[in-house]
């Protein structure tokens, strides 16, 4: 449904996009991540005809954004930063307004309000005037205008800012169930929205795209990724240690506690962190080891994104698609 290629934008001599290619099916919903200036917003714009790029090309469901504009803006529901709005208007009547330019009218745009306003919780404040509205509501109130038609393709930029925790799990929800049948792009800087909401996620960090893969998979590139803890409820550590160290599959053991034993295993080339777990689940088993705790770190998204947009990255290190961790045995 949305396919993007080399996408460039230069402000004067500023490259603020340098080259994103990405595409989004229906039914997937991918989240847009990158630090401040990033180039986020700007390849959102972009997307949604809102403006031209300096190069490159951008289809929605099949239609040049550039010269195909007026199909391709039909597909889409747009949600922009900072949720514009006509303040004098109640929810309602811009909801309706919202609708009328769409091309709805009568039944069809009276069934539209309705829907959107179920859809994002607006039944108790949709006869004021989205001037007295917070700034939750007047948020949830822009993403109803964004809705309203129906659209195959949304396009939400920070889709819950100004939003108090219940009404995040709300929208976050919203965008799970929505993104079953659309194809979704949202920018985000809350990382557990990402797992909460997204089948994919690409990170942009100075215009081009350094990862891009499923939370799983980006997860996968913690250093975290596959550590086993292990606690004992007695014994000496630095036993422990040696008797872990000769043990398949073992990497660097570190001790964090000597008594009771705390441990810190990291697999071997080629061993999965399932794997390391079950050997050493094997080997407590066998020198009679009281295990108090031994789990695997699925890994972090925090620390992934720190790592991969710091300050002092080159970026010829970027890599695009983000390759699976899933190791073999050798």
């Amino acid at each position: 449904m949305i396919e993007v290629q080399d996408l460039q934008k230069f402000f004067g001599p500023k490259a603020a996009v340098g080259g994103v290619t990405f595409s989004v099916k229906k039914g997937e919903v991918l989240g847009f991540l990158g630090p401040n200036g990033a180039g986020k917003s700007t390849t959102m714009r972009m997307i949604t005809g809102f403006i031209p790029p300096s190069a490159g090309s951008v289809k929605i469901g099949g239609h040049d954004i550039v010269a195909d504009p007026l199909p391709a803006k039909r597909l889409v529901g747009y949600l922009p930063e900072n949720a514009p709005s006509y303040a004098d208007m109640t929810v309602e009547g811009f909801l309706s307004f919202a609708a009328e330019l769409r091309g709805l009218t009568g039944a069809a745009r009276k069934d539209a309000v309705e829907r959107a306003v179920a859809t994002c919780f607006l039944e108790g404040v949709r006869r004021q005037s989205v001037e007295t509205l917070s700034k939750g509501f007047r948020h949830r109130t822009c993403l109803a205008q964004s809705i309203i038609h129906d659209p195959e393709v949304l396009i939400l930029d920070e889709p819950t800012d100004g939003l108090d925790p219940n009404q995040k799990h709300e929208v976050r929800g919203l965008i799970k169930r929505m993104g079953e049948t659309k194809a979704i792009i949202f920018s985000t800087h809350i990382l557990e929205e990402v797992e909460a909401a997204c089948s994919r996620a690409i990170v942009i960090d100075r215009g081009r795209i350094v990862a891009n893969g499923t939370p799983a998979e980006l997860k996968a590139q913690s250093e975290q990724a596959g550590v086993v803890p292990l606690r004992l409820a007695d014994g000496a550590a630095r036993a422990a240690a040696a008797a872990l160290r000769a043990r398949a599959g073992v990497g660097e053991v570190t001790v964090l506690e000597d008594s009771p034993p705390a441990l810190r295993v990291a697999p071997k080339a080629g061993w999965t962190g399932d794997e390391l777990a079950a050997a050493l689940g094997e080997l407590a088993l066998s020198e009679r080891w009281k295990i108090r705790e031994l789990r695997v770190e699925e890994g972090r998204l925090d620390e992934v994104f720190r790592r991969i947009t710091r300050p002092d990255r080159d970026p010829a290190e970027d890599q695009g698609d983000v390759p699976s961790r899933a190791r073999t045995k050798n």
